[in-house]
């Protein structure tokens, strides 16, 4: 779920579409992609947006948040205080697998043949420099998992309600972490903050502006990836063989969508979530 937090009725809708779309299914992993109480992260605003929205949830399934940059209204990501720190306790020290980060704002852990990377594209340092990316690249390789699904707030490529061309947080991500991820192979990349759906083909290689994407040289496969379609998409364990790329920040509202971005197959400014059944 991105962008969840709305506390209304389409937060609800979507709660209950998932619900009622595979009663029978027990639920395995439950993401948070940021901005999960609207406005500003305030403990009460918390309260509507998460606990009395999915109590049922909360009851059987883990969840594991990013920030979003609405939840760092009221949260210190140096310090680890505020409602979004002080209501979640995460795996800092490598509880549920992978490399300690020693920090609650970015962190990973393993689910079964899977191994989960949550970063902080909204508040910690985002250079190759800082202490992100270098945990990040210690825990890439130290993992055996031969599934890596990696998600943070601020999408590296989006056309919805924000423009990855322009939007700094956006830029900094795709520029900075998106050669180190497709390097140790990364198969899927969830963000939130635009009020949209979006999905990528399988590229590798694009880290500038929408303008200079070449089919040519960062298509891994045009194919729509579905298996009632073109077929799914198939890659190796090796480096730059292709990740795809979701924005699924519509599970509380939905926004105008400035245009389509080609890297992305599908894009629609749809309420809902993403799951696999």
């Amino acid at each position: 779920m991105g962008d969840s937090g709305t506390a209304d009725s389409r937060a609800a809708a979507v709660r209950d579409a998932y619900k009622n779309l595979s009663p029978a299914t027990r639920t395995d992993v439950w993401l948070m992609l940021g901005d999960n109480a609207y406005s500003n992260g305030e403990d009460a605003e918390y309260q509507d947006a998460v606990f009395d929205m999915y109590p049922d949830f909360l009851k059987s399934t883990v969840l594991w948040p990013a920030l979003g940059n609405h939840d760092g209204h009221t949260a210190d990501s140096e310090t680890e205080s505020g409602p979004y720190y002080d209501i979640f306790d995460l795996p800092r020290n490598a509880e549920a697998g992978g490399v300690a980060s020693h920090t609650e704002a970015y962190y990973s852990f393993d689910y079964a043949n899977i191994h989960f990377i949550c970063l902080d594209s909204y508040e910690t340092d985002r250079s190759t420099s800082g202490s992100m990316h270098q945990w990040l690249e210690s825990d890439l390789s130290a993992t055996g998992q031969p599934w890596i699904i990696v998600f943070w707030h601020h999408p590296p490529y989006s056309k919805g309600s924000h423009d990855s061309d322009t939007d700094s947080r956006m830029t900094d991500m795709r520029e900075n972490f998106l050669p180190l991820l497709e390097q140790y192979g990364v198969d899927l990349v969830l963000s939130g903050h635009g009020h949209s759906y979006e999905r990528s083909y399988l590229i590798d290689g694009h880290y500038g502006t929408s303008d200079t994407f070449d089919a040519s040289t960062h298509l891994v496969d045009g194919g729509d990836g579905q298996t009632d379609g073109d077929g799914a998409y198939s890659k190796s364990g090796a480096p730059h063989k292709g990740s795809v790329y979701v924005v699924a920040g519509s599970s509380g509202q939905t926004s105008s969508m400035r245009g389509t971005h080609p890297v992305m197959i599908a894009s629609s400014a749809t309420l809902g979530s993403l799951g696999k059944l």
